[in-house]
């Protein structure tokens, strides 16, 4: 019976990561019946989708970043209008920007407000297809080699199509490490909103999709020019956040079209630079992460409350401007996930005397490190 066992075993491990995965990619609402149940007056339109709701999502999660949200929010109403090209993707879009500034987040956030679940898209790792002999992933094998008649990509069809009255979601991360076999690809996408794979045999279409791009290009180029904001000089005659903008903008812009060509760039609807994550928002953004952390923590019936004075230890020890909100999930790791994690090994019993059956543990700081002990 060894075997019976092994893929007893087996089904419940892949069915304890899916109820993993499932509570953190979850939205908190029933965002499906939301949108199904949406009205906008008499208008005509193959999208439903509760706009209103959907930035709330949004806007929940991505802070700091006003101007690529509100470029998400226009770019529903156009889809909600239906009144986009048929023969095209319904959106294009190129985030670019430093490294943990919520770019690839952006585009979860909007899968979870639109379908529920923040793995509602195809994603595709550029990084994998960056030499010209693996681009046969993204388009398929030509006639004549392995693979051929098969068809076989990196694309989810399901995901791309979407679903019932709402687009679906394709991610192309890290752009910039493409082959330019790749990037030709592309240009059929944007252009006709289909992609016939090498052999023929098969075609994918995009025209019900919403299309994101993210690239790092020209984050060493800000670094260096945020670096150069902390001269004496600067200092002396600091520049608005509106000029500093404007002129990382003005960089990073430079950079795309050294980078691509000029009728790769064309082709796209909306280009986005991402800002540095700024001291204002970091509280908050330590504040997303422990309810993220509380999330995971519901199946052992256990929710932590944080002292202000720890979110002021989280700050200083993982706020990292270089590295953006990814330090701050550091930082709130080591800081706050291990002893959380110490103590239910050693004191936690699942708490089913506790009001709703939650327990509230409470993290203070102790100097330089975090205690975790039960609420009184």
């Amino acid at each position: 019976m060894p075997f019976i066992n092994d893929k007893l075993e087996e089904t419940r491990r892949l069915r304890d990561q899916k109820e993993s995965l499932d509570a953190e990619n979850a939205a908190l609402e029933d965002v499906v019946n939301l949108h199904l149940a949406h009205r906008t007056g008499g208008l005509k339109s193959r999208f439903q989708i509760d706009i209103d709701a959907v930035v709330r999502g949004l806007r929940a999660e991505i802070l700091g970043q006003d101007q690529a949200l509100e470029a998400v929010e226009d770019m529903l109403n156009v889809i909600r209008a239906d009144i986009t090209d048929p023969r095209r993707p319904l959106f294009t879009a190129l985030f670019l920007g430093p490294t943990g500034v919520g770019k690839t987040e952006i585009v979860r956030s909007l899968a979870r407000s639109i379908h529920g679940d923040a793995d509602a898209f195809c994603r595709i790792d550029m990084n994998t297809l960056s030499q010209e002999h693996y681009s046969a992933a993204l388009t398929g094998a030509p006639p004549g080699y392995v693979g051929a008649k098969e068809g076989k990509t990196l694309f989810d069809q399901e995901k791309i199509e979407g679903s019932l009255k709402r687009p679906g979601i394709v991610l192309f991360d890290e752009l910039e490490k493409a082959s330019p076999q790749v990037l030709q690809a592309l240009l059929n996408v944007f252009d006709n909103g289909q992609l016939t794979v090498a052999s023929g045999e098969r075609t994918y279409s995009f025209r019900n999709a919403l299309v994101f791009m993210t690239s790092n290009l020209g984050a060493r180029d800000i670094q260096n020019f945020e670096h150069r904001q902390r001269s004496l000089f600067r200092k002396l005659m600091p520049l608005s956040p509106q000029q500093r903008q404007r002129k990382a903008r003005d960089m990073v812009y430079r950079r795309l079209l050294g980078t691509f060509p000029p009728e790769f760039v064309n082709r796209i609807d909306h280009i986005t630079v991402f800002n540095w994550i700024e001291p204002e928002v970091v509280n908050d953004l330590v504040r997303l992460e422990i309810e993220r952390l509380n999330r995971r923590l519901l199946k052992h019936g256990v929710r932590v409350q944080v002292d202000p004075d720890v979110i002021d230890l989280l700050v200083k020890r993982g706020f990292d401007r270089q590295f953006g909100a990814r330090s701050l999930r550091r930082a709130v790791r080591r800081h706050v996930e291990v002893p959380v994690a110490k103590y239910l090994l050693r004191h936690h019993r699942q708490a089913e005397d506790h009001e709703e059956g939650v327990q509230i543990l409470q993290a203070r700081r102790n100097q330089d490190d975090v205690i975790i002990s039960p609420r009184l």
